[in-house]
């Protein structure tokens, strides 16, 4: 199933930037247009712009997830391309096209062979959207889409023996592939997997794309949402497919951060045993405000956006705008027939739904955790599970938990998610020192280390929340408190040597001062 976490680990380069070092790290899945807009936003240049890079010696570097990586030592930089350079570059490139293009449309009868094919997918997927319980009938209708690529294959229409990059249509245009169902491959899931899915322990660096939306898929049947809410299975693959796509490949806040919330998310709803105590339709709003919660987020947060007064800021008055965003998003997906997971629902059962996951994802905003958390509180002593009030309570602080629960998973998997976060924070800082904004000390790249920006986070904000929830579930103690209180203390020793290290420092530059003298 997954492969090594070094394949699926952000990658990192470093530019020189108005004579400063910027470290740039992305996935190595990120399309060349992503790495290109994070590009122009590191290096202060609009985006959309056409941009090239070049390395210390001059040599232009590819913009795509296989370039070499470099050091601080042997910067890259961010060049803007000229207008002339447009210019000459765009019209050689369209005569590329146009002659690509028109020898295709001559060997392959391309427009034939696109309103064929369109024919036979659409009967292919109507069958399948009629047979969609039906596994026998689903298998059957994949084998011949395979055979149907395996044709078109034969018949030139495909890529195999294609030197360029794109198909082209006798416009000379790029075709853009459209991702549809079922068109994710279908991952058998290993007995162990089904098992490590359910503990904070599980290994999220492990997996690709296509297998976490595999996971998320067998957590709806599992717990026996698609059943309880009459989901056809092909829409919520499709569902899934649009939220995967919706996630912005921003260092921390991405689909993999998705996919560690929910798997949280699933875990907690095991450890707790939440099944007998809450309803199917509780757990079916618990696993999708985890799944949508940072939808389309931008990579700045709230604070950004106030300062910055930007769109969302406006629209939604400076009140949780990126979470507003979120669950925006999150029902303009559920508004396409092929991506309504809730259908088969009835309109007022819907309405309860989706009130409930607003309200879950609207908690997510951190500006409003002292007040959840004091909430929670006064309830936890005399928890009610018949008391909907008491329950809706917990449904926002197991949300809250699994958001920021990375500390909880083992250190190899929690720390990279820490560097993540830091280089989010510093391309947020760098853009607000640029734009005149205030800058947060948590967040700015000359002031903050990994110990410091961690010590006060568990000590402070997830040790006290973890350990409320504790008095309602002892069992989590041993599974998520105390990995809490080690990686306080990991931190901590961190920070004593830090401390040792700059102290040390200090006294050899005093005593090289006495010497001069």
């Amino acid at each position: 199933m997954g492969s090594s976490s070094s394949s699926y680990a952000p990658k990192s380069i470093y530019l020189d930037v108005d004579g400063k070092v910027q470290k740039v790290v992305f996935s190595r899945h990120c399309s060349p247009c992503d790495i290109k807009e994070l590009l122009c936003s590191s290096s202060n240049i609009p985006r959309n712009t056409a941009i090239m890079m070049v390395d210390p010696e001059g040599a232009l570097v590819s913009i795509d997830p296989t370039m070499p990586t470099n050091s601080p030592n042997s910067l890259y930089k961010v060049v803007p391309l000229s207008t002339g350079q447009l210019g000459e570059k765009e019209d050689m490139f369209q005569n590329v096209l146009s002659q690509v293009a028109d020898q295709f449309s001559r060997a392959f009868r391309i427009n034939e062979l696109k309103t064929e094919v369109t024919n036979r997918l659409a009967m292919l997927e109507k069958r399948v959207e009629l047979e969609g319980l039906k596994v026998v009938e689903i298998e059957k209708c994949k084998n011949d889409l395979r055979k149907l690529r395996d044709e078109m294959t034969s018949r030139g229409g495909g890529r195999v023996n294609c030197p360029c990059k794109y198909n082209f249509s006798d416009d000379g245009k790029k075709v853009t592939p459209r991702r549809d169902v079922p068109n994710y491959p279908k991952y058998t899931l290993s007995q162990e997997t089904i098992e490590a899915l359910k503990k904070p322990t599980f290994d999220v660096w492990h997996w690709e794309h296509n297998e976490m939306l595999s996971c998320l898929e067998y957590m709806y049947h599992d717990l026996g949402l698609v059943k309880e809410f009459n989901m056809n299975p092909i829409t919520l693959k499709r569902w899934l497919l649009a939220i995967q796509e919706n996630y912005r490949n921003n260092p921390f806040h991405n689909f993999r951060h998705c996919f560690c919330v929910s798997q949280m998310m699933y875990g907690m709803i095991h450890l707790c045993n939440l099944q007998e105590k809450l309803t199917l339709t509780d757990m079916g709003i618990l696993m999708t405000a985890a799944v949508c919660h940072d939808l389309d987020h931008p990579g700045y947060n709230n604070t950004y956006q106030i300062n910055a007064r930007t769109e969302l800021a406006v629209r939604y008055n400076d009140i949780s705008p990126l979470e507003n965003h979120h669950c925006a998003v999150a029902f303009q997906i559920l508004s396409l027939p092929e991506c309504n997971i809730f259908a088969n629902v009835d309109p007022e059962a819907f309405k309860q739904i989706r009130q409930a996951i607003i309200t879950l994802i609207l908690a997510t905003d951190m500006a409003r955790h002292g007040e959840i958390l004091d909430s929670f509180k006064q309830k936890v002593d005399n928890f009610d599970f018949t008391n909907e009030e008491h329950v809706t309570c917990l449904k926002m602080v197991l949300i809250k938990c699994c958001d920021i629960s990375n500390e909880v998973r083992p250190t190899e998997v929690a720390e990279p998610w820490v560097d993540c976060l830091l280089e989010e924070y510093f391309m947020q800082s760098d853009r607000e020192k640029s734009e005149g904004l205030p800058v947060a000390p948590f967040m700015d790249r000359d002031k903050v280390t990994k110990p410091t920006a961690q010590i006060g986070f568990i000590k402070f904000v997830l040790i006290p929340m973890f350990e409320t929830v504790m008095k309602l579930f002892p069992q989590i103690e041993e599974i998520m408190v105390q990995p809490l209180r080690d990686s306080r203390d990991h931190y901590e020793e961190l920070k004593q040597i830090d401390d040792a290290m700059t102290e040390k420092k200090k006294t050899e530059n005093m005593s090289l001062g006495g010497k001069k003298k």
